[in-house]
């Protein structure tokens, strides 16, 4: 098994009498891009900041590289943060800027000059080397944040949503330069941003967050394709998943919107009368050819994109849910559709507020 990078063992933090994060335990890999993502509040940032060093562990042991640096200045952790502000000197030039922390570290002249233009090369700004801050797009610059981080070498990056402050296409070509740069660069990267798309766009491994807990932490597909329970499934996935009340049934089928579908790959414990939730992607929602066995649904809304459109559609009890269409023709709103929930992408939650996942027992 590899050596964890950093390793996190029941951390803790409160902020007076009021608990934020509560019992994180995680190991991430060396060379392992870690993305933390959750809804605003869920202690992402703070946690981040812990490894960091910024904010102080209420309890719990943080170890980077087998070193414990619990209770270690910033400075001595070995790593690096790119922040969401560029927090770049506008007095100075590019160069200069890249080289400022090395120069206060009493970094030779020669192995600075030798720094500054690798990271210039890797982040292609070594045309803008002798620019000031003022004279950058926000791409630049947030280019520049990231090279200063790389000159100091670090054994970790940081990045505290790095790309909130840019445009939708800069952040589309800035993910793709920050992937890019962990497969050069190599190094372990622990990544905190809001955007679900970022998550999967990055990550080898998400952790998933909530109210100061991890929901779940895995592999990109594993989130998505198995999700743990409805907060991770709703969370990870735009359009979100789709969540219909369900009743068992007699002879293992169920019920949705009083309308009766089989029960194949339906959990054993699901049993008549059982309420839960079954969940399913937009893009696995079928609409189904005249005469088939199907849910009829009411489109209320038409959303055309190009190459894909989202359908949203309302059942009969109230029921509201999106279908992804690639492709066939327009659909007018106020139209009835046919819809088949294909059972091998069905999934089964619990209908209490935990929303766990329901899987047959023997798996």
């Amino acid at each position: 098994m590899d050596k964890a990078s950093v390793c996190l063992k029941n951390i803790r933090k409160s902020y007076g009498n009021l608990p934020v994060v509560h019992g994180i335990d995680l190991d991430i890999r060396e060379g392992e891009f870690v993305v933390f993502v959750g809804p605003s509040g869920c202690g992402k940032s703070t946690l981040l900041r812990m490894i960091a060093g910024l904010e102080d562990v209420t309890d719990g042991e943080i170890s980077i590289k087998g070193r414990d640096v619990t209770d270690l200045d910033p400075s001595d952790r070995g790593i690096v943060m790119v922040f969401q502000s560029y927090a770049l000197y506008p007095h100075m030039s590019v160069r200069e800027n890249l080289a400022f922390g090395l120069k206060m570290a009493r970094t030779d002249a020669a192995e600075i000059s030798r720094r500054v233009d690798q990271a210039a090369a890797i982040l292609k700004i070594d045309q803008l080397l002798e620019r000031r801050p003022g004279q950058l797009s926000g791409g630049q610059r947030q280019r520049v944040a990231i090279g200063r981080a790389i000159v100091r070498k670090p054994d970790v990056f940081l990045f505290d949503e790095p790309l909130s402050n840019l445009d939708a296409e800069l952040r589309v070509s800035m993910r793709i330069e920050i992937a890019r740069l962990h497969r050069e660069l190599g190094n372990t990267m622990i990544y905190v941003t809001h955007d679900q798309t970022e998550a999967m766009t990055l990550a080898d491994k998400i952790v998933v967050l909530r109210n100061g807990k991890v929901e779940q932490s895995g592999s990109p597909r594993e989130i998505y394709e198995n999700p743990s329970n409805v907060f991770v499934a709703g969370f990870i996935g735009s359009p979100r998943m789709n969540f219909l009340k369900a009743v068992g049934q007699a002879g293992r089928s169920f019920k949705i919107a009083g309308n009766e579908f089989d029960g194949l790959g339906l959990p054993s414990q699901l049993l008549e009368g059982t309420e839960f939730m079954m969940g399913i992607r937009p893009e696995h929602i079928a609409i189904a050819a005249d005469g088939a066995r199907a849910i009829s649904a009411r489109v209320e809304f038409f959303e055309y994109l190009g190459g894909t459109r989202y359908i949203y559609c309302s059942l009969e009890d109230g029921q509201n849910l999106v279908v992804e269409q690639r492709s066939g023709k327009d659909i007018e709103a106020g139209s009835l559709i046919a819809l088949d929930f294909p059972a091998e992408h069905r999934l089964y939650f619990d209908s209490d507020a935990a929303g766990r996942r329901v899987v047959n027992q023997h798996q």
